[in-house]
């Protein structure tokens, strides 16, 4: 469906409002991304969908017209009415005001299978991230605008692993579904934009009784990323350097490579040794 864009510039100014740098307001403009946006996401027509920072309505009104259902959770209240003048229509929405990293999403989307579509403030994609990943109700895909930068490090392949990816990797397959120039928004961030799609898999590449283990060795593996993994693991396990050697190497790991180096595969191999090795096996 084809819909007029928003005027936003008469919106903000009828509402004496402005855009927020401390909130990373920059609200999508352009039709054309957000038709891109939307088919990215590629919703059935029973979907149930989750949007966080819906700003101005402009992806909520796309998302609106491809959706059985939307649920928009706004931080900055100034903004509600705003959003239910623009949504006025669209009986398909809610609008929640509050804080999605202080928010289950369980409690607003009842159970697993919804999706997530935003273009969400860019200091807050990782938390909000893992945030989503781990609900008790779990999306079944994720279709995020974000810094272009952080999209390309959440798709990165072994080599070049971070954190970051290694955190959203572990839930599911990520793909980038777009690149978004910054004259899309309003006002225009100093950086470029990119849609992160990232299909959830149906369990966890690593047990979910072990993901704790999964999130502990990682940040102790990427704590020193100049350090080989013998040291940087011993430093941020708080094990002697013998210790961390000896776990590397009974999950088939050299202990002088570095973090970013290991495959997800092996960072669960490394898991399930240290498993092993708390229980005393």
């Amino acid at each position: 469906m084809n819909l007029p864009p928003l005027d936003i510039n008469r919106l903000m100014r009828e509402h004496g409002l402005y855009a927020k740098k401390g909130l990373g307001q920059n609200f999508l403009s352009d039709p054309g991304v957000l038709q891109r946006i939307v088919r990215a996401a590629e919703l059935p027509a029973d979907a149930a969908v989750l949007e966080v920072g819906p700003g101005l309505g402009s992806l909520t009104r796309h998302l609106a017209a491809a959706a059985r259902q939307v649920v928009a959770v706004e931080l900055d209240r100034n903004l509600i009415p705003v959003l239910e003048d623009v949504l006025g229509g669209c009986g398909n929405v809610s609008i929640v005001q509050g804080d999605m990293l202080e928010i289950d999403p369980a409690a607003l989307m009842g159970g697993d299978g919804y999706y997530v579509v935003a273009n969400i403030p860019y200091y807050i994609t990782s938390v909000l991230i893992r945030h989503l990943l781990e609900s008790s109700a779990r999306p079944r895909r994720l279709v995020l605008t974000v810094q272009r930068e952080v999209a390309e490090r959440i798709c990165a392949l072994p080599g070049d692993l971070s954190l970051l990816a290694l955190s959203v990797q572990v839930y599911g397959n990520p793909s980038i579904a777009a690149r978004i120039p910054a004259g899309a928004f309003y006002p225009p961030p100093k950086v470029d934009s990119a849609v992160v799609r990232v299909d959830v898999l149906p369990e966890p590449r690593v047990p979910a009784a072990r993901l704790e283990d999964f999130f502990k060795l990682t940040r102790a593996g990427f704590s020193q990323k100049r350090k080989t993994l013998r040291n940087s693991l011993a430093g941020g396990m708080g094990m002697p350097a013998a210790a961390a050697e000896d776990l590397l190497r009974r999950a088939g790991i050299d202990p002088q490579r570095r973090a970013e180096t290991l495959s997800i595969e092996e960072w669960a191999a490394l898991v399930e040794q240290y498993g092993q090795k708390e229980i005393g096996i």
